[in-house]
């Protein structure tokens, strides 16, 4: 028989279970599937390739997770705001505060798990909340119905997220020490790992700690959770937001409560939150396996030679010589600028001026006019080098004022 619903949340039991129990067997398989192709991944290419690619991660995060909001900016937008180039049109320029203020609190929780702090734990629940709704004004934080989000701070008035009601606010910190005891003990970089973040990401959300920001900031913990998988190279958020119905029905069905006895021993019902992790699991593994499809050297050199093709019938600058240099960098990371003119064959004089124009359109980056050069990953390439990660950064943006 199934439970009576409960009106309202006041004591942590009534949202176990917080780990699937039954057919764990069945989650653990995929998931050590998950993190072996992960690890692997990390060792596919040079780590200054790596941290390039990280870097567009990072901004793309940005943008789906935004997306997810239905608060997102063309990444076009975004790209400008980080060289400090905002609209002229207050609501774009908001967004693009948002992003910006999104990217470097994903930088600065990476650099807590660096420093061996616990991401899965109410704490850093709440840094993630504070980190990102920190750097944005008053103005900026302010809610469509004029409620202001402080940050990191815990809700103090009761809310209603579509037929949820999370649990009583005074009640926050019994709901957040339970997820501390379930979820902050350390889990080993093993097939435990994706199955502990999937069921942490629907029960932080179920608690719906703070005013607003809730999504947002459970992405970001879900993102330094895995960090240790995916060393910023995949992207759940990306996952989430093109599968956004989806990922909306299955945080909502995980929200209900046991169907009967068969349905585990908890207030909620297991059945849904297994089924919600068997999803989340299967789309961690779709985005590495993406991933891995984009940077495989032979597939990468022929979209470098793709693209580099196509660039030299528009740019009499752009010449083929320089598909071999850079998969070089691809492959080998940052070489000497006198190396990568010698691996294009060509004279020195026509050698200078290829490297500056790949230079001056993004492909190839450089610190400084005798630094080494390694390869870019620039918005207006990704159609030819990742075609398919960040489709709508190929799109043009919208015309706009000052932008």
């Amino acid at each position: 028989m199934s439970p009576k619903n409960i009106d309202r949340y006041t004591q942590p039991q009534q949202f176990e279970p917080l780990l699937p129990q039954q057919r764990l067997d069945e989650l653990r398989r995929p998931a050590g599937a998950v993190v072996e192709r992960s690890l692997r991944l990390a060792g596919s290419a040079h780590p200054a390739t790596m941290a390039s690619l990280r870097e567009l991660v990072r901004a793309m995060n940005s943008y789906y997770s935004n997306r997810i909001e239905g608060q997102s900016t063309h990444p076009l937008n975004i790209e400008r705001a980080l060289r400090h180039d905002f609209s002229d049109r207050p609501d774009i320029a908001r967004l693009q505060r948002l992003a910006v203020a999104h990217i470097e609190a994903e930088q600065e929780l990476e650099q807590r798990v660096a420093a061996a702090e616990r991401p899965l734990t109410a704490a850093f629940l709440q840094q993630a909340h504070a980190a990102l709704y920190g750097r944005l004004s008053i103005e900026d934080r302010t809610t469509s119905e004029g409620r202001i989000v402080v940050p990191g701070a815990l809700r103090t008035e009761q809310v209603a997220v579509g037929r949820h009601e999370p649990p009583l606010w005074s009640s926050l910190p019994a709901f957040l020490n339970r997820l501390d005891v379930a979820y902050s003990r350390p889990v080993a970089v093993d097939d435990m790992l994706p199955v502990v973040a999937a069921a942490a990401h629907h029960r932080g959300a179920w608690v719906h700690p703070f005013l607003d920001g809730n999504g947002r900031a459970v992405r970001l913990q879900t993102h330094c959770a895995l960090w240790p998988l995916s060393a910023g190279l995949w992207s759940m958020s990306r996952g989430l937001a093109r599968k956004r119905d989806t990922y909306y029905a299955l945080l909502d069905a995980a929200d209900s409560h046991r169907h009967g006895d068969l349905d585990g021993r908890g207030n909620l019902s297991e059945k849904q939150l297994w089924e919600w992790c068997e999803w989340f699991i299967a789309l961690a593994a779709d985005q590495v396996d993406f991933m891995a499809r984009m940077l495989d050297l032979d597939a990468m050199k022929a979209r470098i030679a793709a693209l580099i093709t196509y660039r030299s019938t528009l740019d009499k600058a752009i010449r083929a010589e320089a598909i071999v240099p850079l998969h070089h960098l691809f492959l080998a990371g940052p070489v000497p600028r006198g190396e990568f003119q010698q691996m294009t064959g060509l004279g020195e004089r026509t050698a200078r001026a290829l490297l500056s124009r790949l230079i001056e359109t993004g492909l190839v980056a450089s610190t400084g006019h005798t630094a080494p050069v390694q390869i870019s990953f620039p918005l207006d390439a990704l159609q030819f080098l990742l075609p398919e990660l960040y489709p709508e950064a190929a799109t043009q943006a919208p015309r706009e004022t000052g932008v």
